[in-house]
């Protein structure tokens, strides 16, 4: 630095507190060795950083009287990190060493130091966790454990890959030490973190060296201060975030209340229709899982409703993943609340997930990340599910996979990455397995493409990713062994749904609108092209896949949009099915589903949804090129260019999802009236059977604490000798004539042999009492089932109940 006198080759920063006693025979040894070395360090200087002592310390370096030792003080304690600051900056030399007062790591240490930082490196730190490191005295255990946890969380956190960070002998070159210890402003002592931090950020080479290390007695470092370390990385990641980040991250929270809010603020009374019946299935999902993890049961099982065969959770969609974390709130406020700020909240942070790959990965400038992280979370189809679908509305993993995946293909931390990346896709699969296999699909569909154009990338990639998906593997299959196990063999688990021959897209709902755009959206056109209003899984626009088309055009030089252009196109045919029709024709042809229709796993996919890859895909596109136009100097180009970006995605911005009042719980349920009817082992029979067309009575059951259980309901399970997997419970022959007369309110006529088909579904389901609420055709299924049982049905709490117990 300008300034600084250019004599001095060495300068050596000693800081102190209250070092009376161990500061004189370091001062003696530091000085006798770079004095005894023939001039192998040039011109040096001892500084020692007296952080305002309170005993003789600084007596000990005026008493030392060497020229080359001086002393510079604090008026109070401030803490190790003030007080290397304070030393730094009063020091001149070419290179700068920062060692501890106790001299743990001799003198000597230095020349090793010495030889890697004239290798190329910018820092070079003594390491006792490398190969090569020796300890002569070793510190309690109990501090060296609490070393090695706050070492790994240091590593996780701030520094990734040194390994001994606190380690106080530390060399640095002159000029970039004074700078990053200026700009630092931790005072304790985590400065050796965000040092190191710094160091990182500005692409200094940082490199750890073996050094002998032994335990000295009268360590300054107390146990509170393993702690206070704690607190300064926090205080490092808080600063580490920017503000635009911070922005982009409420912006996204914004958006998310907003969608929501028809039912956010009021989850308990409000009713989204276009869920269909999913909003009662899931919150009954999360409050059987409560229930479970608050009553220390299997929470992969359940008889509450499917009684008395019940219901194989793993292999339903009940997502351990946030449904047992959420299991306080939802036993404090209800499973209503519980999924309302689970699905607001995962939403916001899928986006942020989005957005820190994108920044990461995909393009510098925060607005345009913002913008493809918006439309990778918010893209009609994401807001079609967002109506009943959590496992395909919080995605926040997948995108940290994807960049856990990219790290291994660098091939630097292996074994590390791999290992995060095993974790990480067994807490996917507890939150989603149909979306991590679509992610999987799209993964796969970039690679190859990228590969094709850049086979360099790939023979030097496929190595360390290859071994790192093995290692992955070996730590995520014994994390979900036996859930899978449970899922694919255990009680009432299936061996495919299977969603009939037309579940895929049709070519138009690509160009069309989705019925809750705000501007464009058109619930009849849209409802037409889709299965019903939560799988509305393309409907992507025509303006946007125009502008797509022209950005791959136009920037059809860089590999990244050729193979984001490969896998949106991909995943966009793959979703028309294995059959596909051509609009206003009678043409159809295979559509290459067909190939993987039928292959395990697959073949219970709803092919519409691979659709959704497209959404992460286009928003990468636009990320780019907003980002190219941001960059370019014509003024002209530049508005053009975003005014057309802006025309795209106006028609696709979401209106908040339709709510409505819910209908209230009838008090037989909700004031407890049901318990008189209900022993132990029976169940309480809704009739019809709640099904997948009529899930009300889960809302009831969730009302009532889950106090009975109940035959029928909303899930999947195994039907026939080939277990296939179908929708709700079994067929009986009673459930099914009572639905019918739901739905047609036609009696057929009862006589005997209906009587006996009744009472023996009536015992197959050990039913206490029959109940009968307000719905369509109500007063012919209140006949219906007086004619079965042989006697009138009792009016109370708002139900018509039949009580059992005195026979039928």
């Amino acid at each position: 630095m300008s300034g600084r006198s250019p004599g001095v080759d060495l300068s050596v920063v000693v800081p102190a507190y209250n070092e009376e006693e161990r500061l004189g025979p370091t001062l003696t040894a530091i000085t006798r060795y770079l004095g005894d070395g023939e001039g192998r360090w040039g011109e040096w200087e001892v500084i020692v950083a007296d952080d305002g002592s309170t005993d003789g310390t600084g007596d000990v370096v005026t008493a030392l009287g060497h020229p080359g030792v001086q002393l510079v003080t604090s008026p109070r304690n401030r803490g190790k990190g003030h007080a290397l600051r304070l030393g730094v900056a009063a020091s001149r030399g070419r290179r700068v060493l920062v060692t501890d007062a106790d001299l743990a790591a001799p003198i000597e240490e230095l020349e090793r130091l010495d030889k890697a930082l004239s290798g190329g490196h910018s820092a070079a730190i003594g390491s006792r966790s490398v190969p090569g490191a020796a300890i002569g005295t070793h510190q309690h255990r109990v501090r060296e454990l609490l070393g090695r946890a706050g070492n790994f969380l240091i590593r996780a956190t701030a520094v990734p890959g040194i390994r001994d960070t606190q380690c106080g002998f530390k060399l640095f070159e002159g000029d970039k030490a004074r700078e990053v210890f200026a700009a630092s402003r931790l005072e304790g002592w985590g400065i050796d973190v965000e040092v190191l931090q710094q160091f990182r950020r500005r692409d200094w080479a940082v490199t750890e060296v073996p050094v002998r290390w032994s335990h000295q007695p009268g360590s300054k470092v107390a146990p509170l201060d393993y702690a206070r370390v704690l607190a300064d990385l926090g205080r490092l990641r808080a600063r580490a975030i920017r503000p635009a980040d911070l922005l982009a991250t409420a912006l996204f929270l914004l958006m998310a209340v907003a969608l929501y809010s028809g039912r956010f603020f009021d989850p308990g009374h409000r009713y989204f229709p276009d869920s269909l019946q999913d909003q009662n299935q899931w919150e009954w999902f999360f409050a059987v899982t409560a229930d479970n993890v608050a009553h220390l049961r299997n929470p992969l099982f359940s008889d509450l409703q499917g009684f008395p065969d019940g219901v194989n959770l793993m292999a339903n969609t009940v997502m351990l993943g946030v449904s047992v974390p959420f299991a306080p709130l939802t036993l404090l406020a209800g499973p209503a609340v519980s999924l309302s700020v689970c699905m607001t909240l995962g939403l916001a942070v899928t986006a942020a997930a989005w957005y820190r790959l994108i920044v990461k990965r995909v393009v510098q400038r925060r607005p345009a990340a913002l913008v493809g992280a918006s439309l990778a979370a918010f893209a009609p189809p994401m807001v079609s599910h967002a109506n009943a679908h959590p496992n395909f509305v919080i995605l926040f993993m997948i995108p940290l996979i994807i960049e856990r995946a990219l790290r291994l293909c660098a091939g630097t931390r292996v074994v590390r990455d791999g290992i995060v990346l095993g974790l990480m896709a067994a807490y996917q699969i507890f939150l989603g397995e149909e979306p991590f296999l679509l992610a999987g699909l799209g993964m796969t569909l970039f690679a190859a493409s990228y590969a094709l154009v850049r086979r360099d990338v790939a023979r030097r990639s496929w190595r360390p990713l290859l071994k790192g998906l093995l290692i992955g593997g070996a730590v995520c299959l014994p994390l979900v062994a036996y859930p899978l196990y449970w899922q694919f063999a255990g009680p009432q688990s299936y061996t495919s749904v299977l969603h009939g021959d037309n579940a895929g897209n049709s070519p138009l709902s690509l160009l069309a609108f989705a019925e809750r755009s705000l501007i464009a959206g058109n619930e009849q056109t849209a409802n037409a092209l889709s299965l019903n209003p939560t799988e509305q899984n393309a409907f992507y626009g025509w303006p946007l896949v125009a502008l797509a088309f022209t950005i791959v055009v136009r920037l059809w030089e860089q590999t990244l949009v050729r193979a984001l252009a490969f896998t949106a196109v991909g995943a966009a045919l793959l979703s028309l099915g294995p059959k596909i029709r051509i609009p206003l024709t009678d043409l159809v042809y295979p559509g290459p589903w067909a190939l993987l229709a039928h292959k395990p796993l697959f073949e219970s996919v709803i092919e519409g949804r691979v659709a959704m890859i497209c959404a992460p895909a286009l928003g990468m596109l636009l990320a780019v090129a907003v980002d190219r136009l941001l960059a370019t100097t014509g003024r002209g180009v530049r508005y053009v260019g975003l005014l057309a970006v802006l025309l795209a995605l106006l028609p696709l911005v979401p209106a908040p999802l339709k709510s409505v009042d819910r209908v209230g719980v009838p008090a037989f349920f909700a004031d407890g009236m049901w318990k008189s009817y209900v022993h132990d082992g029976e169940s309480l029979v809704p009739l019809p059977l709640p099904d997948p067309g009529a899930a009300e009575a889960l809302h009831w059951q969730t009302a009532a604490g889950l106090g009975f259980k109940m035959p029928g309901g909303y899930y999947n399970g195994p039907y026939g000798k080939d277990r296939i997997g179908i929708y709700g419970a079994s067929p009986r022959f009673t459930s099914n004539m009572l639905r019918d007369v739901r739905y047609s309110g036609r009696i057929p006529v009862i006589g005997k042999n209906w009587r006996a088909q009744a009472q023996r579904d009536f015992a197959y389901w050990k039913a206490g009492a029959l109940v009968v609420a307000p719905q369509p055709n109500d007063d012919a299924l209140r006949k219906a089932v007086q004619q079965l049982t042989g006697r009138p049905g009792k009016w109370t709490g708002g139900v018509w109940v039949w009580d059992l117990h005195g026979g039928s």
